[in-house]
C-alpha cells in the first residue's frame, strides 16, 4: 500500500462524520458531498505527516469550506418571499441505515435545519461545530476570523435563536407514528375537524415548491389554515405513506408512477403536530434515493 492509498483509507474512516458536519452546515446533501470532496483534495495536497489530529484537522477544513460556500450563496433566498426547505434525509419508517444514523445522530429534523438557515454563516458555523460536534472555541475562532470570546458569543446568539425557533419533538417514534397516521387518515377522509384536532393551534406549515407554479400558500400558520391546505391535497393523500424524515416520522408521497410527489417532515410535540416542512420541488425530489421505500 502506497502513501496515497493509506491516506485515502484514513480519509474514508472520517467521511461519514465530515458529511454530517457539512449537512448541518449547508442543509444540502449535494453541497455536503462537494464540501467533503474539497476536504479530500486539500488533504491530498497537504503534508499529512504534519497533521497530528486528522479528524480535527478535517473537521475544521470542512467547516472552512462550508463557511465559504454559505458566504458565496446568492442572495436569492433573502430577497425572495419563497420558502426554502433543506434537503430531507428519507428512510423506511421502521429504521435507518448506518450512514443515515451517522448523519442524524443529533436528530437534526427539518424544522431545526430551517432555523439553521436563518443564522448568519459565522453563527451557524460556531453553533454547529461547538454545540453539535463539541469543537473547542479556540479551534473555531481562526475559521471565522474572530477571538475565542467573540466566537463564543456567536454560538450563544445562534443558540438562543435555535431554542426560540425550533420546536423540540417527542422522542417516542411510536407516538409520532400514531399522530402522523391520524393526520393521514383525516386527510384521506377529508375530515376537517379531525385534522384540526391533530394539529397544534400554532402549527406552522412551510412548503418549498421550487420554481414549480403551484398556486398555493407556501407559509401557513394555525391549525384551521393548515387543515384547509391539507384538504386541498386530500386526493393525493391516498399515495402517502409514513417514512423516517430526518430521524422523525414523516410522510413521503409516491404515486403509482413511482416519481416522488413530495416529502413532509413533521415535528410532533405533546401529541400534536407543531411543524410541517414540505419539499415538493420536482427537480430536488428527482435526486432523492427512495429505492428502500419503493
Amino acid at each position: 500500500m502506497n502513501d496515497t492509498e493509506w491516506l485515502a483509507g484514513e480519509f474514508e474512516g472520517h467521511r461519514s462524520h465530515l458529511r454530517a458536519v457539512a449537512y448541518r452546515m449547508l442543509g444540502s446533501l449535494t453541497e455536503a458531498d462537494d464540501a467533503v470532496q474539497e476536504a479530500w483534495i486539500r488533504l491530498s495536497r497537504s503534508d499529512a505527516d504534519e497533521v497530528r489530529n486528522l479528524g480535527g484537522w478535517l473537521t475544521t477544513v470542512v467547516g472552512r469550506v462550508c463557511l465559504d460556500m454559505l458566504r458565496s450563496r446568492t442572495s436569492r433566498r433573502e430577497e425572495s418571499l419563497d420558502v426554502h426547505v433543506p434537503d430531507p434525509i428519507v428512510g423506511p419508517a421502521d429504521g435507518v441505515d448506518p450512514e443515515q444514523e451517522a448523519m442524524l445522530a443529533d436528530s437534526v429534523g427539518l424544522a431545526l435545519q430551517v432555523v439553521l438557515d436563518t443564522l448568519t454563516p459565522a453563527e451557524r458555523l460556531a453553533f454547529v461545530l461547538h454545540d453539535m460536534f463539541a469543537l473547542p472555541f479556540d479551534d473555531i475562532a481562526p475559521i471565522v476570523g474572530r477571538a475565542p470570546d467573540a466566537t463564543r458569543q456567536l454560538a450563544s446568539r445562534a443558540r438562543r435563536r435555535v431554542q426560540g425557533g425550533a420546536p423540540v419533538p417527542d422522542r417516542d417514534l411510536g407516538r409520532q407514528r400514531e399522530v402522523v397516521d391520524a393526520f393521514l387518515a383525516a386527510s384521506r377522509a377529508g375530515d376537517f375537524e379531525a385534522l384540526v384536532a391533530v394539529l397544534d393551534p400554532d402549527v406552522v406549515l412551510r412548503a418549498d415548491y421550487g420554481a414549480a407554479p403551484f398556486d398555493v400558500a407556501r407559509l401557513v400558520r394555525g391549525a384551521e389554515a393548515v387543515a384547509r391546505q391539507a384538504l386541498m391535497f386530500s386526493k393525493m393523500a391516498q399515495y402517502a405513506r409514513p417514512a423516517l424524515v430526518n430521524g422523525a416520522i414523516g410522510v413521503i408521497n409516491i404515486p403509482p408512477s413511482g416519481q416522488v410527489y413530495g416529502v413532509m417532515g413533521m415535528t410532533v410535540a405533546d401529541g400534536r403536530i407543531v411543524a410541517i416542512d414540505i419539499l415538493a420541488d420536482p427537480e430536488r425530489l428527482a435526486t432523492l434515493d427512495v429505492s428502500d421505500l419503493a
